[in-house]
């Protein structure tokens, strides 16, 4: 008699403007489904794979830009092929729950609403690339655009191509990422990320749990 066949994983993205806190409460919510038995695989983009790593450096130093917004997109998705391909696919094969900061949602804002390809070309182009491989549950971090400048700033480090753009750009990106929560509520739940890192936190967890039906206590599907 064969083996039943293994269900598979979920898929939880993170998206939000620059300063929103993604990485920080990626690892929290990826540290809270751990502790209840679950197997949770952390990643990134752009990145997550050999190759799409490579192209972050591209993507993210501003090498891509002089090539014009079109073939910047083109390498966003090319990337993010490769990361379903050997990161993503596979762990959710295997039952595993995957955690990603950022996907095809930050394609949509940056280039499409922020910048100057057209929305119809992106959804071309993410239909070819991610297909039916949507996430279960996108949570997008909400906060004003100064303030998460402002916590940028405040990390001393280097920044990278996009969050070197001004104000208006990243005003843009926050209403862009507030129109997709709009359009496709069952798939996104919009969180405060104004306030301290764990009450952000604690709502991560409420929008999980009620979203997958998980009640209060977790347990491996």
């Amino acid at each position: 008699m064969s083996a039943p066949a293994r269900a598979r994983g979920r898929f939880i993205t993170l998206e939000g403007g620059e300063g929103a806190g993604k990485s920080t409460q990626a690892r929290r919510l990826g540290a809270f489904l751990e502790q209840r038995g679950l197997d949770v695989v952390m990643t990134r983009e752009p990145g997550g794979s050999p190759g799409a790593e490579i192209l972050r450096h591209v993507l993210l130093s501003g090498g891509a830009a002089p090539f014009g917004p079109e073939a910047e997109t083109m390498l966003f998705a090319a990337a993010r092929r490769d990361h379903l391909a050997v990161t993503i696919l596979p762990a959710l094969a295997r039952g595993a729950w995957v955690i990603c900061d950022r996907f095809a949602d930050s394609t949509r804002v940056y280039q499409g609403h922020a910048g100057k390809v057209p929305l119809d070309v992106i959804m071309a182009i993410e239909r070819v690339t991610v297909g039916e491989n949507r996430p279960d549950l996108t949570l997008i971090l909400d906060l004003p655009a100064k303030v998460g400048l402002a916590r940028v700033a405040s990390r001393g480090e280097t920044t990278d191509r996009f969050e070197k753009e001004g104000i208006a750009f990243h005003n843009k990106l926050r209403a862009g990422f507030k129109a997709i929560a709009r359009a496709e509520p069952e798939r996104c739940r919009l969180i405060d990320a104004g306030g301290e890192a764990d009450v952000v936190a604690e709502a991560i967890r409420e929008a999980v749990t009620a979203h997958f039906g998980l009640g209060a206590r977790l347990v491996a599907s």
